[in-house]
């Protein structure tokens, strides 16, 4: 599993993560992203080229060697400056209240501790900063959600950790945001891993 965890799945991330059907989601979930911004699970960069003019420096935290080796291209055009400053959300090396925003697209369903991760996002984002976050999760239809739950062993086996029936408008209430815009429905492909959730949260001033 380590050569297909580590060469072979960033590649499929990237093609399956970067279709052009999911491009409307990420422009909402990139939408008022301000200023020096941390982005969770930065993965191949699919995310740079939505970034609105108003963001300055991103700070990138991403696992994958692979992954940051297919962003390079990406970043390069960027008018933002992309820094990556570690490679674990769970422990991320910036000092607190360093952050004006910050992002997560499809990453919460994979950290192994993602309370600690949404914690350390709270630390070190300024106060009334705001957290958005593009994720998939638990549907709210039962039949959806048993299926969920079924699929779950062979998904976190094939996709390297990443759950299906994560609640993401949950963990990060319970991470001490204030859920200020919230959309949850389902994306287009089968319904077990397209009940997405948009959402804006903010951090108490």
């Amino acid at each position: 599993m380590g050569f297909y965890r580590e060469r072979v799945l960033p590649r499929l991330v990237d093609r399956a993560c970067g279709s052009p059907g999911l491009r409307a989601w990420r422009l909402t979930a990139t939408e008022g992203l301000t200023g020096q911004v941390l982005e969770i699970g930065f993965g191949s960069g699919l995310n740079v080229d939505l970034y609105p003019p108003s963001v300055e420096r991103v700070y990138a935290v991403e696992p994958a060697e692979v992954a940051r080796g297919l962003a390079e291209r990406r970043i390069a055009r960027s008018s933002a400056a992309i820094e990556h400053v570690g490679l674990d959300g769970q422990a991320i090396p910036l000092a607190d209240e360093t952050c004006d925003s910050a992002l997560s697209t499809f990453t919460l369903c994979t950290i192994p501790d993602v309370q600690r991760a949404l914690l350390e996002v709270h630390r070190v984002l300024r106060p009334g900063a705001a957290f958005h976050f593009l994720e998939h999760g638990i549907s709210h239809d039962p039949k959806v959600a048993r299926w969920q739950h079924r699929f779950e062993p062979l998904q976190l086996r094939l996709a390297d950790g990443c759950h299906l029936t994560r609640n993401p408008a949950e963990l990060v209430r319970d991470a001490g945001f204030f859920i200020e815009h919230l959309e949850e429905r389902y994306a287009r492909g089968p319904r077990p891993w397209s009940w997405f959730t948009v959402g804006v949260a903010v951090k108490a001033e």
